[in-house]
């Protein structure tokens, strides 16, 4: 490989960082396979051609040039700038889970310290901070599916390994969420084969505090999941569909207003039971979750969420009452003020909010109806405040369109279309659910 310039681009690397922009794949193939182009080539400003189809969100060609062997930790740009993180600027969740499969490095830094995870938050792109946050290399778990040193077995056996590397990269670390994905498989729902899962984990978790680069945040994602496999464990072992009681036990709200206390003792005791004291990141969660009565906001998972996916809590976006996925637009269609993915999570949660639906629609009628009247004391005060188009203008200009700068108009969509999706024919059928 000779060395490769910035700006001195042959004709044919041109013609490609246009065809990137603006052609297809096939011209794409057709280029790369000239003598006459480097997969590799630097434009002005030191962005490669990888860089050029992160950044502009053409996944398919960052397929392609990874096949051709583009660098994917080129750091020749001419403010630092990586692959990931033109992926991540991007906010293209699939070419920015590619460029980390393709083993773009996490903790590069760019002219002025981010890494692609930093640039991702600044920009607002929480889902690629996530993926970033949460990226955990397939080969890292492969290592403990061979005999070790004087072992005879491996610590965790093969056919493991695919179902537990799922919930591992998972960006969703709701319990109700890792429990259902457990339970959803069959090889991970046996108690002697979650107990290897949780040994395994906390082996990676313990390297992550021991390693040189020391990463606080996967090693208290893996203890905490681990806590989860533990609990699933318990409960297996009390006989067969005991993960449907876990869930349940879960999801249980008190009496006084449906909060899952359960749920917020589990998480809370497992980020306790964290044996690395010293860490900064087990300190600053204690110190954020331990005044908080247990009840009030920020709960213990949406502490525990943003410590370790990035995920902040003002960002605009449902999720769904019994799992916690996020991007749910499924409402309850009687009390409207409760969301879920689909039937399955409503008919799951049904046990639990059958006791709060009624005096949760109370509270939604009353809201709707308060609005209707702030709405039409806006338009009476804006009616009474109209200048007749007769009268002169006034001396001192006022604008009737009244543009707030920064100030979004907000067009409230009536979206009460009661989509039906089935009634259950095993489970308590609770009222329907409507599209948001």
């Amino acid at each position: 490989m000779g060395h490769i310039k910035k700006g001195e681009l042959t004709q044919e690397e041109k013609e490609l960082l246009e065809v990137i922009g603006k052609g297809t794949v096939r011209e794409a193939g057709t280029l790369l396979s000239s003598k006459n182009v480097h997969v590799n080539c630097l434009d002005e400003n030191g962005m490669t051609p990888l860089m050029h189809a992160a950044y502009k969100g053409k996944l398919e060609m960052c397929k392609l040039l990874l096949r051709h062997g583009a660098d994917v930790n080129c750091h020749q740009h001419v403010h630092g700038y990586t692959a990931l993180m033109f992926a991540a600027l991007s906010g293209n969740k699939d070419i920015t889970w590619a460029m980390l499969e393709a083993g773009a490095e996490t903790d590069v830094v760019n002219s002025v310290g981010r890494t692609a995870s930093q640039m991702a938050a600044f920009v607002g792109q929480y889902d690629c901070v996530a993926i970033i946050n949460n990226f955990f290399p397939r080969e890292r778990l492969d290592y403990y599916t061979k005999p070790q040193g004087l072992d005879k077995e491996p610590k965790l056996p093969p056919k493991l390994a695919g179902p537990l590397h799922k919930i591992i990269t998972t960006t969703n670390l709701h319990p109700v969420k890792i429990v259902m994905l457990v339970s959803e498989n069959p090889l991970l729902a046996d108690a002697a084969a979650l107990g290897k899962c949780y040994k395994v984990m906390d082996l990676i978790c313990e390297k992550c505090m021991k390693q040189r680069d020391m990463n606080e945040v996967l090693a208290m994602k893996m203890h905490y999941i681990s806590c989860i496999f533990q609990k699933c464990i318990t409960f297996l072992k009390e006989g067969e569909n005991k993960l449907d009681a876990l869930i349940k036990s879960l999801l249980k709200g008190r009496a006084s207003d449906g909060f899952p206390v359960y749920q917020e003792k589990i998480i809370r005791e497992s980020i306790r039971k964290f044996p690395y004291c010293e860490a900064t990141l087990l300190q600053q969660l204690v110190r954020s979750i331990a005044p908080v009565e247990i009840g009030s906001d920020p709960t213990a998972f949406s502490v525990l969420t943003q410590a370790i996916t990035g995920q902040v809590g003002f960002v605009d976006v449902e999720f769904c009452t019994t799992c916690g996925e996020k991007g749910a637009s499924k409402r309850c269609s009687v009390c409207k003020m409760v969301i879920y993915c689909d039937q399955i999570c409503q008919k799951t949660h049904w046990f639990a909010h059958k006791k709060m639906c009624k005096s949760l629609k109370d509270v939604y009628e009353k809201q709707q109806t308060e609005a209707a009247k702030q709405k039409r004391q806006e338009e009476a005060n804006a009616n009474s405040n109209h200048v007749n188009e007769d009268e002169p203008e006034a001396e001192v200009g006022i604008s009737h369109e009244d543009p707030t700068p920064g100030e979004s108009v907000e067009r409230e969509e009536e979206a009460s279309k009661e989509a039906e999706l089935g009634s259950a024919q095993d489970a308590p059928a609770g009222p329907q659910l409507s599209e948001e």
